[in-house]
């Protein structure tokens, strides 16, 4: 049995029909012959495009000389109307400044006080779902969603998921989802600064809703820590940094901009990556039955303790392959800023460089049976001798996601509590088809069907 991965479109279509496929679904857009490729060229009127899979060239591009090949402007076009100047599509001084200022947040000392937040979320979800247990078939992205909002505003706000302001950024950012493509208009053509961007109304209006929320948040934090009143959460600790070059803090404008990544980034990708987890052990019901075991034997009925996490191997290792399978971001560009030679091909300067851990994870040669979901591969020669560049669900170089270590965590603890509450089954008349949108999701949803154990 193999886990669905959307259908590869034929090799050659029209641009515009590409153009369309890419706007709606980034992953079928994609030729098959991606799966095998060191390196493939496409050319459109308006710019060239280099999607590089040979470790050596995401080596260089990521890890070598990673200045030389800043975020590319274009994808961020599309995010720009709820991230502003985020660290997210930043580049250079102020991209630097940014991660200097966020970086000790997240700290090992501060993953584990970090922790207990994480285990109450869990204990809510674990709570929450017993009301659709052995009911109808339940919709799990949604679910999940709910989990990984909560986890965020615990952790960065020290409130639930049921305070008002909380739950309303997370009810109009699940309006933002529906309303944002994956690229825009922009993504495709070179524009001037002043040309428009073909932001739809209502992505502006939903960004404009979570951006408002979010200050609001954010200026009782600000008041919170001049009374010495805040509590130690992430958000205390990234407002109360300063660069150690410049002595600078955020100010209420940039900090606004960083908790809304936080949420994009912390949530979407943590709620995707927990919900194919739950799918692929309920298609693969000897490897839900192991989890299980493993959970009985660490935890038993008592609450987690995060020295825990070092005894869940098995869980992290179902985790990681469905980070493999199904990476939260799919694709990550950068842009040339020279002229560069990639396996002896000439690079124009302000080439796209498409990095793609969808073709990347699944690449048949770098992985054994690389489309079949395997945990125990980790422990075979090929899972241990894959190159480091094969494995990107978090990036890798100076960019590498500054909460990687969190959503380990995270990702690991909240499948072992909800796996010890229930038993998951597929809904063999309602297969999940994977496609892009912020984050790798199924196209109407994952739907799984919930047993108390």
């Amino acid at each position: 049995m193999i886990p669905p991965k959307p259908p590869a479109r034929a090799a050659r279509v029209s641009l515009w029909r590409y153009l369309r496929l890419f706007r709606t679904d980034i992953l079928s857009a994609q030729p098959a012959r991606l799966y095998h490729a060191w390196m493939a060229e496409f050319r459109t009127p308006f710019f060239r495009s280099y999607l590089c899979n040979q470790p050596e060239l995401i080596d260089l591009v990521l890890r070598e000389r990673p200045d030389d090949f800043p975020k590319s402007n274009r994808v961020g076009e599309g995010l720009r109307p709820l991230l502003g100047g985020a660290v997210f599509v930043t580049n250079g001084a102020t991209w630097k400044r940014q991660r200097r200022i966020i970086d000790p947040a997240f700290e090992g000392g501060r993953l584990r006080d970090s922790f207990p937040a994480i285990v109450a979320a869990g204990e809510g979800a674990v709570a929450r779902l017993n009301g659709l247990a052995q009911a109808m078939p339940t919709e799990i992205e949604a679910q999940t969603s709910h989990l990984a909002a909560d986890v965020i505003f615990r952790t960065l706000f020290s409130i639930p998921i049921e305070n008002t302001a909380a739950g309303q950024v997370f009810e109009a950012f699940k309006a933002h989802q529906r309303s944002q493509p994956v690229l825009n208009l922009a993504a495709f053509i070179a524009l001037p600064r002043w040309f428009p961007r073909w932001h739809r109304r209502s992505t502006r209006q939903t960004a404009r809703v979570i951006r408002a929320l979010i200050t609001q948040l954010t200026a009782e934090r600000m008041a919170a820590i001049k009374a010495g009143t805040a509590p130690d959460d992430l958000a205390t600790k990234i407002m109360t940094t300063a660069d150690l070059e410049t002595g600078e803090r955020f100010g209420m404008q940039e900090m606004v901009d960083q908790v809304a990544i936080f949420f994009l980034a912390g949530h979407e990708t943590s709620a995707s990556a927990l919900a194919w987890s739950l799918y692929l052990l309920a298609l693969f019901p000897a490897w839900q039955d192991r989890v299980a075991a493993e959970i009985e034997t660490v935890l038993g009925a008592r609450a987690p303790e995060f020295s825990d996490l070092s005894r869940l191997r098995l869980t992290r290792d179902v985790f990681r392959e469905a980070l493999r399978l199904y990476p939260p971001v799919p694709m990550m560009v950068r842009e040339t800023t020279k002229a560069e030679r990639f396996r002896g091909r000439d690079i124009p300067c302000g080439s796209q460089v498409v990095i793609s851990p969808w073709h990347l994870h699944r690449h048949d040669r770098l992985w054994d049976n690389p489309d079949g979901f395997d945990p125990a591969r980790y422990d075979s020669e090929n899972g241990k001798s894959f190159p480091r560049n094969a494995f990107l669900p978090f990036s890798a170089g100076q960019r590498v996601c500054p909460g990687a270590g969190f959503a380990m965590i995270e990702g690991v603890l909240l499948l072992a509590m909800l796996v010890r509450a229930y038993r998951f089954e597929t809904v063999p008349e309602r297969p999940p088809v994977p496609v892009a949108h912020l984050t790798v999701r199924a196209r109407d949803g994952i739907w799984l069907r919930i047993i108390p154990r």
